[in-house]
C-alpha cells in the first residue's frame, strides 16, 4: 500500500523516456513507512510518508 494516511500522497503515473526517446509508462511511488504513531491519543500502526515524519505531522509512539 503506497498511500500516506496523513497527507494522502499516493502513486502517480508518468512516462519513462529512454536515451533514444522511446517512451513507456512508469509509476512514481512515495516513500511510505509503516510506523507506530499516536492517533487520537492511542498508539496505532499507520502508513506515513517520510515527508510527514520529518516535518512533525506524525508523532511517533515509543
Amino acid at each position: 500500500m503506497a498511500k500516506c494516511d496523513f497527507c494522502g500522497k499516493d502513486v502517480k503515473f508518468g512516462i519513462k523516456v529512454s536515451h533514444s526517446h522511446r517512451r513507456s509508462n512508469r509509476t512514481f511511488k512515495p516513500n511510505v513507512q509503516r510506523v507506530k504513531a499516536i492517533v487520537d491519543g492511542t498508539p496505532k500502526r499507520v502508513h506515513a510518508c517520510t515527508r510527514c515524519l520529518r516535518s512533525g505531522k506524525v508523532t511517533r509512539a515509543v
